[in-house]
């Protein structure tokens, strides 16, 4: 791959930030920018007119976020590589990102060479993290289960918390008792506790309550 040209689609809504990694990329061997999208729905179209090897995909992007569009490349079998390069190193951005299908995660002050390698590894198909997001996704696969609560499993818990019924919590959540008592089950497991008592003490001692 080294010998060959990688070609990139650049997908970001600020017209900026396009022109200057293009600038970037153009101005050094063995990169063609091939294109430009403002949004992911136009990334995705782009991706499959013209055929890149790598898309620099940023996330936040009104008219179609990123995320959305590296699952749809995946659902459609894109040969493209993404790598995604943003802001934001949050759970909530990068988690879903490279669930989808991202080969790649960096943040936008990442250096010139470091972006250039980047782009070559996620072009062989390569891994490619920063060292924040890298951190990040370490800390998040050795959290203890507590912090793999869902958001339902955590308002079930503050309910039980104020001592209201299985069937009060169906009524309010909208579920049914048969849900609730599901919930509780999978709380218990993931708190390695016995009851109701056991779950809300152990949830105030580590903090899942307050």
């Amino acid at each position: 791959m080294n010998t060959e040209v990688i070609t990139l689609l650049v997908v970001d809504d600020h017209p900026v930030v396009r022109d200057g990694l293009r600038g970037m990329f153009e101005s050094a061997p063995g990169f063609q920018v091939l294109g430009e999208a403002a949004d992911g729905v136009q990334a995705v179209e782009l991706t499959a007119r013209l055929d890149p090897d790598v898309v620099l995909m940023d996330l936040r992007m009104p008219g179609g976020g990123g995320v959305d569009a590296i699952a749809e490349l995946s659902r459609r079998g894109a040969r493209a590589r993404v790598l995604v390069l943003t802001t934001y190193d949050t759970d909530t951005d990068t988690l879903p990102a490279i669930e989808a299908g991202a080969t790649g995660y960096l943040l936008k002050d990442a250096p010139r060479d470091e972006l250039f390698g980047a782009v070559r590894a996620a072009a062989e198909g390569r891994t490619v993290l920063s060292p924040a997001v890298a951190s990040r996704l370490v800390q998040r696969v050795r959290a203890p289960d507590d912090e793999r609560l869902s958001t339902r499993e955590r308002e079930v818990l503050a309910l039980v918390a104020r001592g209201t019924s299985n069937r009060d919590i169906a009524k309010g959540l909208f579920i049914s008792e048969a849900t609730v008592k599901t919930h509780l089950t999978h709380i218990y497991g993931k708190l390695d506790v016995k009851d109701r008592a056991a779950a809300v003490a152990t949830a105030y001692r580590r903090g899942i309550l307050d």
